[in-house]
């Protein structure tokens, strides 16, 4: 799992409105990525919402913003069309990006135990480290948080 001054783990996915993004292509610009479990959940929704309406105050920080679940792009697609979504949205269908952030984690649900994304946020600094790491993250002042720490980058 990596953690605070380490180097950020490169990845490919597809993005949302087509094409690839690569984390190491964004080299010189602050990149924030957050984990969510699945799309179209309570607390996914308000977060990804969340993170739509700050995408403006984001880039005004020169930060770029991408949400980041094992969910296929079909669903994604679906996902921000049905709540006008703006922020980008990566599909890491084959789990290897969660798995690298550590964020694939053992849960337990009402005493059943599965594996599923911990919801989590990394900002990676222009340098490709990382600057600062939320993890078990609620939603509730979230992205306010974490745009704060963008501006202070």
């Amino acid at each position: 799992m990596p953690e605070v001054s380490d180097t950020a783990p490169d990845f490919t996915l597809p993005v949302t409105g087509g094409g690839d993004v690569t984390l190491s292509a964004l080299k010189g610009t602050p990149v924030v990525l957050f984990f969510y479990p699945r799309d179209d959940t309570p607390g996914c929704t308000k977060e990804s919402i969340g993170f739509s309406g700050a995408l403006a105050e984001f880039e005004a920080a020169g930060a770029k913003v991408f949400g980041i679940s094992r969910d296929t792009m079909a669903k994604h697609d679906k996902f921000t069309a049905k709540h006008d979504l703006t922020v980008p949205l990566l599909s890491d269908e084959e789990g290897s990006v969660t798995e690298d952030y550590g964020v694939w984690v053992e849960k337990n649900m009402y005493g059943k135990k599965s594996m599923g994304i911990e919801r989590a946020t990394y900002l990676i600094a222009a340098d490709g480290t990382i600057a600062q790491v939320w993890r078990k993250v609620k939603v509730p002042g979230h992205v306010e948080e974490v745009l704060e720490a963008a501006r202070g980058l």
